[in-house]
């Protein structure tokens, strides 16, 4: 947070914290990061600009590919990103290792 303190984004209502992104990059691609809005504050375009300002502050630092890893089964998230121009890749598969099925 002391070196990339613009990668972590919120979005408030008056004072109230009602969205959160952050983001960050590997070197190569800008990844848009825990994404989540206030269940009241849905569907008001929120979530829309947090990507928007994630996306510009990725820039900022020369990311030109930007990601997302959405579980298969939030299909709002992927509709969302959808809508922002973001395409689904069937091409890559997603690899884990856990210590435990707990984590």
């Amino acid at each position: 947070m002391t070196a990339n303190p613009d990668s972590f984004v919120g979005a408030f209502e008056d004072s109230q914290l009602i969205g959160v992104v952050v983001a960050s990059t590997d070197g190569r691609r800008g990844w848009i990061n825990r994404l989540a809005v206030d269940p009241h504050f849905r569907r008001r375009r929120v979530a829309k600009a947090l990507i928007n300002e994630a996306e510009k502050i990725l820039r900022k630092r020369g990311m030109k590919i930007f990601c997302a890893l959405i579980e298969d089964s939030n299909t709002s998230s992927m509709e969302l990103f959808k809508g922002c121009g973001y395409r689904v890749h069937h091409d890559i598969v997603y690899f884990s290792k856990r210590d435990n099925e707990q984590v």
